[in-house]
């Protein structure tokens, strides 16, 4: 008597049309990453820049001759390079003038300025205000007219509000508040800061 096909027949697990579809899929994706995978082991190992330039800054009145990363922004090197640090690095994007200090006497915001870019430059920090223990008229000013209340702006604001003075922006009120526009008091001490430019104004 034949034997039944049936009985034949292994056992095995038996996979469905899903499954079947599910493990083509997969193949195929991994067919595709491999070649991606392949030139990613292959490609070199990304550069790291350590070059430097040599920069020198006449600081406060002190002449620094110093290696700096290209990259390096003003406010960095006076921070940690100087350990001047009045300086104060807020937003670090340029917007809240914390880091206000003057360059050639003219007022920058340091964050955004290289290093590298100044080379021979006179710059001027709130360090270099007060002189044989006496505040600076501004500073006084400030302290006066109540212009600060945190204080984690003011220098900045102090900074900015010397370059203000220099450039002839105090003729009204409506005036240095608006040639201080780019400096930020979360504190909201504006009146105190606008009085303060102003009188300093007058004093000089």
């Amino acid at each position: 008597m034949a034997e039944n096909p049936s009985e034949l027949r292994q056992p095995g697990p038996i996979i469905s049309r899903r499954e079947a579809l599910q493990a083509t899929a997969g193949a195929a994706a991994l067919a595709a990453l491999a070649p991606a995978s392949v030139a990613a082991a292959n490609a070199p190992a990304a550069a790291t820049s350590t070059a430097t330039v040599t920069v020198k800054m006449t600081v406060n009145g002190r002449v620094h001759t110093l290696a700096v990363d290209p990259r390096q922004s003003v406010l960095d090197v006076l921070r940690e390079s100087l350990n001047l640090t009045g300086t104060k690095k807020g937003c670090n994007q340029g917007a809240c003038g914390a880091c206000t200090v003057l360059v050639n006497g003219k007022r920058i915001v340091s964050c955004l300025t290289l290093a590298a870019m100044h080379d021979g430059a006179q710059i001027e920090t709130i360090e270099d205000l007060e002189k044989g223990g006496e505040l600076h008229p501004l500073q006084e000013a400030f302290v006066e007219h109540e212009g600060l209340q945190c204080g984690f702006c003011t220098p900045g604001q102090i900074m900015s509000g010397l370059g203000c003075i220099a450039e002839g922006h105090t003729g009204s009120p409506e005036e240095i508040q608006f040639w201080m526009s780019g400096n930020i008091c979360r504190c909201g001490a504006y009146p105190g800061i606008v009085a303060a430019i102003a009188d300093a104004a007058g004093r000089s």
